[in-house]
């Protein structure tokens, strides 16, 4: 083998990141900020609760967790076809 190869194929793969199991994919950022929402509203929702706050406050705290449950129940069931 000579150097130039040798060289061309150290490069290629020390810049590949398609296969670098490390690195975070777009679909484990969305599922960990979706929950972090869920968890989040389902918490104000219960501060909510306990402060006597109006019904809207509470309408929209579980509007936004239906909305990033079903969000996460989608993407789950999309990921097993």
């Amino acid at each position: 083998m000579n150097t130039n190869t040798t060289a061309h194929m150290n490069t290629t793969a020390s810049t590949s990141t398609d296969l670098d199991p490390d690195r975070l994919t777009r679909g484990e950022v969305a599922r960990t900020l979706l929950w972090s929402v869920v968890v989040i509203s389902a918490v104000a929702n219960m501060a909510a609760s306990f402060s006597g706050a109006d019904t809207w406050v509470h309408l929209v705290c579980g509007m936004v967790t239906a909305l990033c449950g079903g969000t996460l129940a989608v993407r789950a069931l999309r990921g097993r076809r």
